[in-house]
């Protein structure tokens, strides 16, 4: 027989009966019945019951030892009476009588319980994250995250795609998110970084002449937390192609997307592959208020700042000729609910730090609220009918400067949906947004700049960076958004440096420093490099969405805190004055 186990305790059955098995795991609770004492043994794959009486010498045992104590227990399989069959467990029908116990490791008193679900302050849960892992839900989560990483691994390699490991010592980019930096030991006063993205990289791999990438990769950027974002480092299914075009890059993810979440969706619908919405960037902020839409919810935004120009209702006739815009958000079947609900709404948007959120009400077609009383009967109908809203519904309005009134209205889109119950359940809803600007204004240094990656390929080549308005250039960039929440952002490369060089003047930037700060890509591209384009979805994103939980922390194995800190290994730490010698360091006090 084994030294520790003949069985997980998840295997035993009916058909085991009568065997003497040998298991081991920990104590997961226990129950004294007066001359019985159960015990629910865990390990990785299940629970077991295991029963003592008063008359084994393993009673002082199992009676003495705390929960999560480690124990191996040998005994004889036996049926459980048909009134106490547990049908919730596997291993519900049997029971083990315990006849021999030996502990191979006592626990302490816990810090928190292992058993059972209840809610515990994210400092205790981080500080013993070993502890937390052994509770039920997360440890699921963890074993869903590794099933979905196969599954992402299989599905790529299935596509063509060759899978290959880029460097994690790289060197700092001025572009992007605020780098890790490494200190030389053998180069005093320099730095490596830690990568934010295998971007550079896995586009020299097509330059090499490879054709699929993919890779699994960690990625590290020093940046804050939220729900949907990991401090400090996360993963990504980094992939590029060569020889593509955008149409081929989504139709190359979109069936490993679609796969996974199929594969995982434990009977949720899913946006079937070849069936993702394409929305314009200019459009989703119009019609959506964001680039990240949820397309669970069934609201769309309307711009009505032309229906109010010369309109009774001054204010938003005076914003209108100053150049502010109007939107509309409909509030569909609320004819039933009170003024209250609507006054809520106002106080909702001040509380987010706008300046409010007006409204009009509407039953059985007759209007009320100040909007509609001075813009007229006429003029609401009129909106109503341009916005397809019935007798019913009601209406919010964002007005004002048109990203702070394009950023309310999103906002109110998604709660007005959700507190009339309007989200669709159980269903992945994915799409790309398209056509993002390759440049924006940057008020604070008044120029031109990048919006989104400045190694993109711009709509139109250098004749549209030679010919056009900079803020009127589009990009072959694209983001994947499923459920409110971007996964990736993506493009079609610039592969030429003609058009490189021409773009990064564009935003400000000289040939020379072109040359100096990206000197291993544009170098490259002087050699010969195909046209090529990839993305990057995010890992912990989607085993957040599979997992349905409102915060990444819980799909991954050891995270940090809100502020980046490892409190289980007390990271980051202080390092001896020999280590800061050796690296050439001095640190100097903060004021």
């Amino acid at each position: 027989m084994h030294a520790y186990r003949t069985h997980t305790c998840a295997q035993l059955r009916q058909g085991d009966v009568g065997e003497t098995v040998r298991l081991s795991g920990w104590v997961h609770r226990k129950r004294d019945h007066g001359h019985l004492l159960f015990v629910d043994l865990r390990d990785h794959y299940g629970i077991t019951q295991i029963v003592v009486d008063t008359s084994s010498a393993s009673f002082q045992i199992l009676d003495r030892i705390r929960v999560e104590s480690v124990v191996t227990v040998e005994g004889k399989v036996v049926a459980r009476s048909a009134e106490t069959v547990n049908a919730n467990l596997a291993t519900g029908e049997i029971e083990v009588k315990a006849a021999e116990v030996t502990v191979q490791s006592a626990a302490a008193e816990l810090p928190m319980p292992v058993f059972g679900e209840q809610e515990y302050p994210e400092e205790i849960r981080l500080k013993y994250r070993y502890l937390d892992l052994r509770r039920e839900q997360v440890h699921a989560n963890i074993i869903l995250r590794s099933a979905v990483i196969a599954s992402i691994r299989r599905r790529m390699i299935d596509q063509g795609f060759t899978e290959f490991q880029t460097p994690i010592l790289t060197a700092s980019s001025p572009e992007g998110a605020r780098d890790y930096l490494v200190p030389s030991r053998v180069h005093p006063g320099k730095f490596y970084a830690l990568p934010q993205a295998p971007q550079m990289f896995k586009q020299l791999i097509m330059v090499a002449g490879f054709d699929r990438y993919f890779q699994i990769a960690p990625c590290f950027r020093d940046e804050d937390a939220r729900a949907d974002r990991s401090p400090g480092e996360f993963y990504q299914l980094d992939f590029e192609m060569s020889f593509v075009t955008q149409d081929d890059v989504f139709n190359a993810i979109e069936p490993v997307l679609s796969g996974v979440f199929e594969e995982f969706a434990d009977g949720r619908s899913i946006t079937p592959a070849g069936e993702y919405p394409r929305i314009p960037y200019k459009e989703a902020l119009l019609k959506y208020g964001s680039d990240k839409p949820d397309l669970r919810n069934p609201l769309l935004i309307s711009d009505v700042g032309e229906q109010f120009k010369g309109s009774g209702f001054g204010l938003f006739a005076g914003l209108v000729e100053k150049g502010a815009v109007v939107r509309a958000i409909p509030a569909p079947g609320t004819a039933e609910r009170s003024r209250k609900f609507f006054d809520d709404m106002n106080e909702w948007a001040r509380g987010e730090g706008f300046a409010g959120l007006g409204y009009a009400t509407r039953k059985g077609g007759e209007w009320g609220g100040p909007i509609a009383k001075n813009h007229g009967s006429e003029g609401m109908d009129r909106l109503a009918e341009t916005m397809g809203l019935g007798p019913d519904d009601g209406i919010f309005f964002a007005a004002g400067k048109e990203d702070e009134s394009a950023k309310l209205a999103g906002l109110a889109r998604t709660r007005v949906a959700e507190q009339l119950g309007l989200i669709e359940e159980g269903t992945f809803r994915f799409c790309w947004i398209v056509d993002f600007p390759m440049f924006e204004y940057n008020e604070d240094q008044e120029k031109i700049d990048f919006s989104h990656n400045p190694f993109s390929m711009p709509q139109g080549g250098m004749e549209a960076l030679e010919t056009k308005d900079p803020l009127d250039i589009l990009a072959w960039q694209y983001d994947i958004v499923c459920n409110g929440v971007e996964l990736s952002s993506g493009a079609i490369r610039n592969h030429r440096p003609d058009i490189m060089y021409k773009a990064f003047e564009i935003a400000g930037y000289t040939k020379e420093e072109v040359d100096t700060n990206f000197a291993g890509m544009i170098n490259a591209f002087k050699f010969g490099a195909p046209p090529h384009g990839g993305s990057a979805p995010g890992i912990d994103r989607i085993v957040m969405l599979l997992a349905d939980e409102p915060n990444i922390r819980e799909v991954i194995l050891f995270p940090m805190n809100q502020k980046a800190e490892d409190l289980m290994m007390n990271a980051p730490s202080e390092v001896m004055p020999k280590q800061l010698k050796e690296l050439n360091i001095k640190l100097v006090p903060v004021d």
